[in-house]
């Protein structure tokens, strides 16, 4: 069912910001929580379903800003999903990584760490959402997590701790 958008339409909302965006962000979330939505064009037709028609650049930009991560769906194929709110403690993640640990390997200041398949995305968005101190970046694969460290040190003390599981 369209929504009533007033003095506004999807044409008008070009600028960053303003009630079209949010209201589609709000839109996006809502649809990745009750569906299995697993690419950017499904998320294009069950946004224009709803009456927000939408460019597949305008998604992607979307995804981007609202940080979706792709999980394991429960067909075994990947969906967008919505990263986890607010701050995960370190045993909370070490419980998360124990359940798909693989391998870690450490050289100078990258840390590779492998896990089960599909799970290197949910890893990657909740070690973020840790914002550890001295970890640069991740960079996530399906079953691939690598971490940058600012130096060799912190490379170690990070090992140190992943270790641990």
């Amino acid at each position: 069912m369209p929504i009533d958008l007033g003095l506004y339409s999807a044409k008008s909302d070009r600028r960053e910001g303003g009630p079209m965006k949010e209201y589609r962000h709000l839109k996006i979330k809502e649809l990745v929580s009750q569906r299995e939505i697993e690419t950017q064009e499904d998320l294009v037709r069950c946004l224009e379903e709803a009456g927000l028609p939408v460019t597949q650049a305008t998604i992607s930009r979307d995804i981007k800003e609202l940080q979706l991560i792709k999980v394991v769906g429960s067909q075994g194929r990947y969906k967008y999903a919505i990263p986890m709110a607010g701050t995960v403690s370190l045993d909370s993640f070490r419980r998360k990584l124990a359940d798909a640990f693989v391998s870690l390997a450490r050289a100078q200041n990258l840390i590779v760490l492998k896990v089960l398949p599909g799970h290197a995305h949910s890893m990657g968005a909740t070690l973020d959402s840790m914002s550890p101190s001295g970890v640069l970046g991740t960079l996530a694969g399906d079953d691939t997590l690598l971490l940058v460290c600012a130096d060799e040190a912190v490379a170690k003390e990070v090992e140190s701790w992943l270790s641990m599981t």
